[in-house]
């Protein structure tokens, strides 16, 4: 969630070849799916088990296995184009309680999600305060989020500080465990800096060029986020644009760069720099609202949709913020469900959540 005041390394395979990888064949005879991986699906097309199972060939982690970055897209292990659809987590310093094997299930069932982005907090009481507490925390919805054949983005979800360096010792340890953990996993992608803002592209394409070699020591094969400039927009949001990351790319392949928006106050020209990026660079929208840019207020969903319509037209993925109960009208969840047992259907919604779920559904 954000708040602004404006508006050499061998490159990822293109031509759709597969990456049955070491930690790809792992993880699928561990989950006994190795079949499944020849069978490209839409991820999320039919719905994952209501109880915490092994991934069958029915969900999106088990259909899709190991994913990769070929060209501008995301791909699964069969070399075919996905985009994964699914929500992010409030701060787990405050809304663990709307992470339970109950909305868990509710999410991959009913809502029938792909991917759940896990964001862990460095500041404002979270990471920094119980680093071991915090990753023990994170790995932990992670691993229910697999549980039900879901993806996971592992979201570093740096904040104020807005220069990712301010962080970058703390990053480094966070993603040493996370990468040690889940080295021979398919289902992790690693989202190394939530929304860098005041701080220059080239820093934070200095930090990104020291933390990718500190996940790929442990994780060569998975999927990293790298954040843009001015909250994730390209630069947008401090006057600038996508040229910045084209013309000066992170040195480093099997990744994706963030954008992220919220429909009523981000109109024609974040719009118009998702479009433009995208023909140039793969994308991945990690966090998005259907409200202005403090996830509050009315909800704009015309504008909200025609985002939709593009990133599904050019197959881009994305989580919504926020799958918890907070009062603002950027949380899926009426104020106290969290409290409660009864996570499915859309009596439990806010007005942002029927929309959502709705879209992810489908």
């Amino acid at each position: 969630m954000y708040q602004r005041t404006t508006s050499p390394t061998e490159p990822a395979p293109t031509d759709g070849r597969r990456r049955f990888t070491r930690k790809a064949l792992l993880a699928a005879s561990a989950l006994g799916v190795v079949t499944a991986l020849l069978a490209p699906v839409r991820a999320g097309a039919a719905p994952a088990p209501a109880a915490p199972t092994a991934p069958t060939a029915a969900t999106p982690l088990a259909a899709n296995g190991q994913l990769s970055v070929c060209g501008r897209q995301l791909c699964n292990a069969s070399g075919q184009a996905v985009a994964l659809n699914g929500m992010s987590t409030h701060g787990t310093q405050w809304y663990a309680q709307c992470v339970t094997d109950g909305s868990l299930n509710a999410l991959a069932t009913d809502w029938r999600a792909d991917v759940l982005r896990v964001s862990t907090y460095v500041q404002e009481g979270g990471y920094e305060t119980d680093p071991a507490g915090f990753t023990a925390r994170a790995q932990k919805f992670i691993d229910a989020a697999h549980a039900r054949g879901m993806y996971a983005v592992i979201d570093w979800h740096m904040l104020t500080p807005g220069d990712p360096n301010a962080n970058l010792a703390r990053a480094k340890t966070f993603f040493t465990a996370m990468a040690k953990k889940y080295k021979d996993h398919p289902g992790v992608l690693y989202e190394i800096a939530n929304e860098p803002s005041g701080v220059s592209w080239s820093a934070i394409k200095s930090y990104s060029e020291q933390i990718i070699p500190v996940i790929r020591a442990q994780d060569p094969d998975a999927v990293v986020l790298v954040g843009t400039r001015a909250w994730s927009s390209f630069g947008v949001s401090e006057g600038s644009n996508e040229s910045e990351v084209v013309n000066n790319p992170v040195r480093a392949s099997n990744i994706m760069y963030t954008f992220h928006f919220y429909a009523a106050s981000h109109r024609e020209a974040y719009l118009s720099a998702l479009d433009r990026a995208s023909d140039k660079l793969p994308v991945f929208v990690t966090e998005f609202g259907t409200q202005n840019y403090a996830g509050e207020g009315a909800n704009d969903f015309a504008m909200s949709q025609r985002y939709l319509d593009l990133m599904k037209r050019k197959k881009i993925s994305w989580t919504n913020w926020n799958y918890s109960d907070d009062h603002r009208s950027g949380a899926v969840f009426k104020t106290g469900t969290c409290n409660g047992s009864n996570w499915t259907g859309t009596g439990v919604l806010k007005e942002a959540g029927v929309w959502i779920r709705e879209r992810i559904r489908q």
